[in-house]
C-alpha cells in the first residue's frame, strides 16, 4: 500500500472542503482553532507510521476520547458495563436528553454525552482516576510523554456545560452513576480536552487495528472485546449520521467536534484526520472527505 500517494490525494479532496461548515463555538475555547488547517496520519499494524499537513500539531481531542475511556472500562470490567448504557444507534443528537426519559435513564450508546459520562463514571469506581487512565493510556500509547489535558478548555468546557449536567443530574436520579455528579463531569472534562495530534492517536489506536494487542505486545483487551468496540464504533461513533459515514468512508470511526476522526481498518491499521470546520452532526468536513478518498482509493474497508 502506497500510503504517502493515498495521503496526498487526501489531503487534496480535504483541502477542496475549504469554507464549508463551522468550528464549533459552543466551547468558546474550541472557537479559536485555525478553520482551515488540516492534518492526516496513518500507522500500520507492521509498524509504518505517515502523515501529511498539521499531522503533528495539537488539538482537542474531545469525544474521540469516548474511545479509550470506554475500551479501557471494558478491559477492566468486561461485559459488567454494559448493564449501564446500551449498544444502539440513538438517531439523536450527541448531546440530546429526549431518550433518557423513555429509557429510564440508561443512555443508548456509550459514544453519545449520556453514554460517555456512564462509562467515565465507571471507569472511575474501577480505576479511582478516570481522565488519568485515558491520559495515561494515550502516553503510553502514543510514547508522547507530554500529553495532557488543557486546563483552558476543560475550564472552557465546565463553565458551559449546562446540558451534560442536566444528563449527569437525569442518570443519577434513575440510580445509574456510582459517583458523585460532580466528579463524573469533571472527569469526562478533562479526558475530553486532552490536546492530541494525529500522530498520537493513531498511535494511541492502533490497538483496536491488532485486535486488541498494545504497542508493547500486551494484550488489553480480547478479540471478541475489540471486535465488538469496532462494531459500536462503526454503527455509533460518528451521532447521528453513522450511517453516512459508513456508507462514504467505511470504516469504524469516531468523530470529536475538535475535528478529528479516528478510523480503524482492522488488521492493517488506524487513520486519522484533522479539520476543525464541522458539518451540521458534528462531524468534520474535511475530515470525512479526506478519509473518503483515502478508503475509495485504496479499496480499504470493512466491507
Amino acid at each position: 500500500m502506497d500510503w504517502p500517494v493515498l495521503l496526498e490525494a487526501a489531503e487534496a479532496a480535504a483541502r477542496a472542503t475549504t469554507g464549508r461548515g463551522r468550528v464549533a463555538d459552543y466551547i468558546p475555547a474550541l472557537a479559536t482553532a485555525d478553520p482551515e488547517a488540516f492534518g492526516m496520519a496513518v500507522a500500520t499494524v507492521e509498524g509504518e507510521l505517515h502523515g501529511v499537513g498539521d499531522w503533528q500539531r495539537p488539538f482537542s481531542v474531545q469525544s474521540v476520547s469516548k474511545l479509550f475511556s470506554l475500551a479501557l472500562a471494558v478491559a477492566y470490567g468486561g461485559d459488567t458495563l454494559w448493564q449501564g448504557v446500551g449498544r444502539e444507534p440513538s438517531g439523536n443528537p450527541f448531546n440530546s436528553l429526549v431518550q433518557l426519559e423513555t429509557e429510564h435513564g440508561i443512555p443508548r450508546n456509550p459514544f453519545i454525552n449520556a453514554g460517555a459520562l456512564v462509562v467515565t463514571d465507571r471507569l472511575h469506581t474501577m480505576t479511582g482516576d478516570a481522565s488519568g487512565a485515558v491520559r495515561e493510556f494515550l502516553r503510553r500509547e502514543s510514547g508522547n510523554p507530554l500529553l495532557d489535558t488543557d486546563p483552558v478548555v476543560a475550564a472552557s468546557e465546565a463553565e458551559h456545560g449546562h446540558r451534560n449536567a442536566a444528563l449527569a443530574h437525569f442518570i443519577a436520579s434513575h440510580g445509574n452513576l456510582e459517583n458523585p455528579v460532580e466528579t463524573v463531569l469533571e472527569h469526562y472534562y478533562a479526558h475530553c480536552a486532552v490536546a492530541t495530534s494525529c500522530r498520537d492517536l493513531v498511535l494511541a489506536g492502533s490497538f483496536l487495528a491488532r485486535y486488541g494487542v498494545r504497542a508493547d505486545g500486551t494484550r488489553l483487551m480480547s478479540r471478541s472485546e475489540t471486535k465488538r468496540i469496532n462494531a459500536v464504533l462503526l454503527t455509533c461513533g460518528t451521532y447521528d449520521a453513522a450511517g453516512e459515514f459508513a456508507f462514504r468512508v467505511g470504516l469504524p470511526g469516531k468523530s470529536g467536534v475538535g475535528g478529528g476522526i479516528l478510523a480503524i481498518l482492522p488488521g492493517r491499521a488506524a487513520v486519522c484526520a484533522w479539520g476543525p470546520r464541522l458539518d451540521q452532526a458534528g462531524n468534520s468536513v474535511a475530515a470525512v472527505a479526506a478519509l473518503d478518498t483515502l478508503t475509495t482509493l485504496s479499496g480499504c474497508s470493512v466491507f
